[in-house]
Formats: structure tokens, sequence, C-alpha cells
């Protein structure tokens, strides 16, 4: 399959919605990553997200609609939605739902809930609007690998395995959506993201957050190697002073392998935007390891923290 690029404009617009509408692939923008796109209700273009992405059947994927009107047609409400909605949607905010009957079980991953939002992005809601379907949509990497936040990026792993990239620049974000499972009680987060548990917690006072190196099956992105390079990454404490960093890369230099540094701003929105782009601009090198430092929690900390932690396979060193 040859993949064609588009330009983010009405003309490309309308191409992509005319692919998704007979079953095609389509990456396209949102605020948080390039999403791999297909008709949320047509379980055989589901199936081609997870043949595409080489994404485990059992890892569901998100529904992505217009408005929140549209939550109906996909999920069943629950006492809080009302209100998280109207603070967070259109925005970074996931909400695992009962799963309503119109969404083939492909997509919920065979569960009888649902993960859905509404993005914040111009050219995605354009393109949902010009479909006419929710699109279910995970990122547009192949699995395990860091997400994508270019066209570029989405090229790099899915360049002849789907048949269009919508190219709207690089995303704001950065990071991929919190997932808020309103089916437990507490409200639980299942993957920290783009709304930290501070906003949350303004709005709903009782959400707790799961532990980070734990795997919940009703949320994407939580497996415990998860947003990784090829390389291995040797990630530390936030603690750990510069010297150890040092003489950490002197011993790996010395047992003869490659060694690349990670390094973000200090300012958590801007380390977020860079995150992915970083780790695979340094992976591009082929190092054989990138020596990171877990930044401080609190706010996107607790996103940037969970996506380095799954790119070190949960590793942390002192």
């Amino acid at each position: 399959m040859g993949t064609r690029v588009v330009a983010a404009d009405e003309a490309g617009i309308a191409e992509a919605a005319a692919v998704i509408r007979r079953g095609g692939l389509v990456a396209f923008p949102t605020e948080t990553v390039y999403g791999l796109g297909a008709n949320a209700l047509d379980e055989v273009a589901a199936l081609g997200i997870f043949t595409a992405k080489r994404r485990p059947a059992d890892d569901p994927l998100i529904v992505h609609l217009r408005d929140a009107g549209e939550l109906g047609r996909v999920a069943a409400r629950l006492g809080p939605v009302d209100r998280l909605v109207d603070r967070f949607w259109p925005g970074p905010l996931t909400l695992v739902l009962p799963r309503a009957p119109s969404v083939p079980r492909v997509v919920t991953a065979g569960r009888d809930t649902v993960a859905v939002r509404v993005p914040a992005h111009p050219v995605a809601r354009r393109l949902i609007e010009a479909v006419g379907v929710p699109i279910a949509a995970p990122s547009a990497n192949l699995f395990g690998r860091p997400s994508p936040t270019t066209a570029a990026h989405v090229l790099e792993d899915l360049g002849g395995r789907i048949d269009l990239v919508v190219d709207g620049g690089p995303t704001t974000v950065g990071v991929e959506s919190t997932v808020l499972d309103l089916t437990s009680e507490p409200p639980t987060i299942l993957r920290p993201g783009g709304v930290p548990i501070e906003e949350l917690r303004a709005v709903l006072p009782t959400v707790v957050a799961r532990q980070t190196s734990a795997q919940d099956a009703r949320s994407p992105g939580t497996a415990l190697r998860h947003y990784s390079p090829r390389a291995r990454v040797d990630l530390f404490t936030e603690e750990t002073p510069d010297e150890r960093l040092e003489v950490h890369v002197r011993d790996r230099e010395r047992a003869g392998e490659r060694v690349a540094v990670l390094r973000l701003p200090a300012e958590p929105t801007e380390a977020a935007q860079e995150l992915f782009a970083a780790l695979r601009q340094l992976d591009a090198t082929r190092p054989d390891v990138i020596v990171a430092r877990l930044p401080p929690p609190g706010g996107l900390g607790a996103a940037l923290r969970d996506r380095l932690r799954r790119a070190a396979n949960g590793r942390v060193l002192t």
C-alpha cells in the first residue's frame, strides 16, 4: 500500500473523510499526538488499525466524537459526566464509560466499557464532522514505539501500511490524553495525560490515580514497556545529581556502548511537547542506550514520568 500525505485543507480533509467512509485508515493530528483513524462503528475497518499498528487485540481503542452531543451514540452517561464534559471537552480527556451496542467489541477489546473523547484540534474535529461517524483512533505509530507528534513520525512507522496522512503540523500538547474511568468507584485515572489530576480534582474531588506501573486492560497505553525507542532507556530519579549521570554515561561508554542523553526543558508544558520527538531524534543516531532523568511530579509531570517509566520498561535507577 502506498501512503499519501495531504494538506490539512478542505480538499485534504474531504479526501481523508472519503477514505475513512470506505473503510480505510487515515492518520490525522489531534492536540495530543497524531491518531490513526478508522470508522469506529465498522468492525472490519477497526480491525485494520490493529493490523497496521501490530497492536495486540486486547488493547482497546479510543473513540473520537465531533462534540459531546454525540456521546449517546457510543456510550451510556454516568453521574459526573456532564461536569467533566462541560469543563474539559473538547480537550485531552478520555472517559471510560459503559459501551453502547453500536460500538463493535473489537474497538473495546471485547469489554463492556468504551473509551471516548472529543479532540480539541480543529483538523480532527473537521475530519470527524466530514466523515459523519465517530472515529476510532489510537496513536499513529507501530505498537510500543514513541507516539508521533508530526506527520513525518507517522510515515517513519506506518508508511506503506496505511492509506493517508493528513499533515496538520506538530501537535501542541505532545502527550496522550488522560484516561479517567468513570465505571469505577472512586473514579480512577488509568493513564495520566494532558489533563493533570489537580485539574480533575477541582471538578471531581474524589478522583484517584492508580499505580503507574500497573496495566489496566480498560485503557490504551498502559503496557509496562510502551512509548519506547529502539535503544535501551536508563532512567534515573529526579533527585539524581548531575555527577551521578555523568559517571553512568562514562561507565557505559567504557563498556563499549553508544550513549545518548535526553535533555528536556524544565517547563512541563514544553517538555511534554518535545518528549516523543526528542526520543525519536536520539534513537535515529542509533545509540545503545538513552540516559534520562524523571521530571518532578505534579501537573503534566505525572504524564511525563509515566511515559518515561514505560519507555524504560519500568526500571528506574538511583
